[in-house]
């Protein structure tokens, strides 16, 4: 089957240097087309790909018959606006997380997408990522006994005011850009929802700058207890650990940015100081999604993170907000 035609809607540095490139390389995509007004920022993008075409408009990327499928990296607060203009242009969309502010707005991406027959999805890349799939087969397989306790931290320090993530009118905090880690990446694994939130909030100019969020979550394994830690004003920090009775898996270093932060591992700790590790070199998660998407849009099977799952954790972090005690 031909290769996806994929354009990008918008020159953002994320764009720049992980996704456009992952789309490049990725079997069965075609990077075709950039969307901005800026030749400068264009630039970057065609030192990598140099037959990239380059449209001065949203808009005019959205009705070019040449491409098939479209990414979105705009500010957050753009996402559910420019997903449902180019589902209605007739075009499969990846739209980078959270693909909406509020739950009850990816209903209507949900309808778009099956009124359409079209594919939308966020860009949730960790669970392509075969160290996120094995810490899920592991505790399926009963390897750490029964799930007591799941505990996720994601911080790094961000001095920059003017960046979108620091401000409110852009859909900015700690939550929405990496909260959708720690909340998405245990209800991936264990198959879980929250009956139970509790959460501290600590905001700067309008965001939350940290927030802290314990509950209980139940799932098929039973109920468990849960808690999060997010900041944009600590050090680098990337843990998950899910706790058993029998044993323990821990994913440190970079699990949500493998292979950049650090080397993307999974250790399973067991009785008797057995420890298993399996380390991921060189999969790229970004490259994998792109894939996937692909095979989705070209062949009909299921995309591995639907819009459904998707809801699921932005319902989790409203809850969150509504709960949420300011310090």
């Amino acid at each position: 089957m031909k290769a996806v035609r994929w354009g990008v809607l918008g020159a953002a540095r994320f764009a720049r240097e992980h996704m456009a490139p992952a789309i490049h390389a990725a079997e069965g995509a075609e990077l075709a087309a950039l969307a901005t007004s800026d030749p400068a920022k264009a630039a970057g993008f065609q030192a990598f790909c140099p037959g990239l075409r380059v449209h001065s408009s949203y808009d005019a990327l959205l009705a070019d018959p040449e491409i098939d499928a479209v990414y979105i990296p705009l500010p957050n607060h753009m996402h559910v606006e420019w997903t449902l203009k180019a589902l209605a242009a007739g075009k499969h969309v990846l739209t980078e997380k959270p693909i909406a502010m509020k739950a009850r707005e990816i209903d209507q991406i949900i309808a778009a997408r099956d009124r359409t027959g079209l594919l939308a999805a966020e860009a949730y890349m960790i669970v392509h990522h075969p160290q996120w799939q094995r810490a899920k087969e592991w505790l399926a397989a009963g390897e750490i006994g029964t799930l007591c306790h799941v505990d996720a931290s994601f911080s790094f320090n961000l001095t920059d005011g003017d960046n979108i993530r620091n401000k409110p009118d852009t859909g900015g905090g700690s939550l929405r850009d990496i909260g959708v880690y720690t909340f998405g990446s245990a209800r991936f694994v264990t198959n879980a929802e929250p009956v139970e939130l509790s959460a501290r909030i600590h905001r700067e100019n309008g965001v939350d700058v940290f927030a802290q969020v314990a509950g209980v979550m139940e799932g098929p394994g039973g109920r468990y207890t849960y808690g999060s830690m997010t900041s944009m004003r600590m050090y680098n920090r990337q843990v998950v650990t899910f706790q058993g009775t029998k044993g323990m898996i821990r994913l440190e270093g970079g699990p949500f940015n493998a292979n950049v932060n650090d080397l993307a591992e999974v250790e399973l700790h067991q009785d008797g100081n057995r420890v298993t590790v399996e380390r991921f070199p060189t999969a790229n998660h970004y490259t994998l999604q792109v894939e996937a998407f692909g095979r989705s849009v070209r062949e009909g099977v299921a995309y591995p993170c639907p819009l459904e799952f998707v809801r699921g954790t932005q319902a989790m972090m409203d809850r969150v907000y509504e709960v949420a005690v300011d310090i």
